[in-house]
């Protein structure tokens, strides 16, 4: 049986991600038994200043905060292989549920917001590079420029003073209002902040890229043979100039993919939005091994996934860089 040059390309970048998520975990296991949070600190809460030391130090051992981290994680691999993912301490469940419970809200945030930046993205910076130099081309230039140097927080920040706090119109913490069901409406509205912020930090690096491509490739040569041709500018900029820009756009994206996760944790954590992103947080503080190792491996499963899908869509739209590969 023929195996596929883009078969192969998957089947090495399968290969390659085993020892990456093997370095990523014993990473995360070190770093943070370097962490200045006390863990049991984080468990207890109040109680931990009226707790006696001596019962203090029996619940530590008790529940293995005072294993050296290389036998913690030794023991976290085991379970993992067997599919026991642990238990959250920060959370008090077990860290399956936990993922179960948030991860469809994270995806939900970064799906729309990704959809909200690509769809800006392509429009203005068509309309941007076939338009170069009109007023149009100059504010979102401008723009893009003055938002890309902003951190997601920051934004995220102003959008709450702004539409929250001084205009009223959105929700600016949950998933829905306080008592309510969770319904579309309620999460709809409750969504656009979070998701226009995270939207909003990736658009200009993204419309940036298309502009610019475009441009590159509004000066080619095939280009300038459909004009000598007569060809409608719309035809020639959409039909010949368009398809070969959006080349280099698929594998941006897929390199965008670790910022878009770190953003989504900023995001999450501003608006209080129950996803994987925001938990991410909390076993940090809470110095949670296995909810930690678990996000952190999610994470930079998301990250090799997203490279590996832009690869995959770069050489089915150009066979060279496959067959090259």
């Amino acid at each position: 049986m023929t195996v596929t040059p883009i078969a192969r390309l998957v089947l090495r970048r399968a290969l390659l991600a085993v020892p990456v998520l093997v370095l990523v975990s014993v990473a995360i296991f070190a770093l943070a038994a370097a962490s200045p949070f006390d863990p049991l600190s984080a468990y207890l809460g109040d109680r931990y200043l009226t707790m006696d030391p001596d019962d203090q130090a029996r619940l530590a051992a008790q529940l293995g905060f005072d294993d050296p981290w290389p036998q913690r994680y030794l023991h976290w691999a085991g379970d993992l292989l067997t599919g026991d993912l642990g238990t959250s301490v920060a959370l008090r469940q077990p860290v399956v549920d936990v993922i179960v419970e948030r991860l469809p809200w994270t995806i939900l945030l970064v799906a729309v917001a990704l959809l909200m930046a690509m769809s800006t993205a392509l429009v203005l910076g068509v309309w941007s590079a076939w338009r170069q130099g009109g007023w149009v081309d100059r504010a979102v230039t401008a723009f893009s420029h003055a938002i890309e140097g902003i951190p997601p927080f920051v934004v995220a920040l102003g959008a709450i003073a702004v539409f929250g706090v001084a205009l009223s119109w959105l929700p600016v913490a949950g998933l829905t209002d306080a008592g309510a069901p969770v319904t579309f409406a309620q999460v709809a509205r409750h969504l656009v902040l979070p998701a226009l912020v995270l939207g909003l930090s990736q658009t200009p690096v993204l419309l940036l890229h298309v502009r610019q491509s475009l441009l590159t490739a509004l000066a080619d040569d095939h280009v300038a043979g459909a004009r000598a041709r007569g060809l409608p500018e719309a035809r020639v900029v959409l039909r010949h100039a368009l398809p070969a820009a959006l080349l280099p756009f698929t594998t941006l994206l897929g390199a965008r993919v670790a910022e878009i996760v770190t953003g989504a944790v900023l995001v999450e954590e501003v608006f209080s939005w129950p996803g994987a992103a925001q938990a991410v947080v909390r076993a940090a503080v809470a110095v949670d091994f296995p909810l930690l190792a678990a996000l952190t491996l999610l994470s930079t499963i998301a990250v090799l996934v997203g490279s590996l899908l832009a690869d995959v869509a770069y050489a089915l739209l150009d066979p060279r860089v496959a067959a090259d590969g």
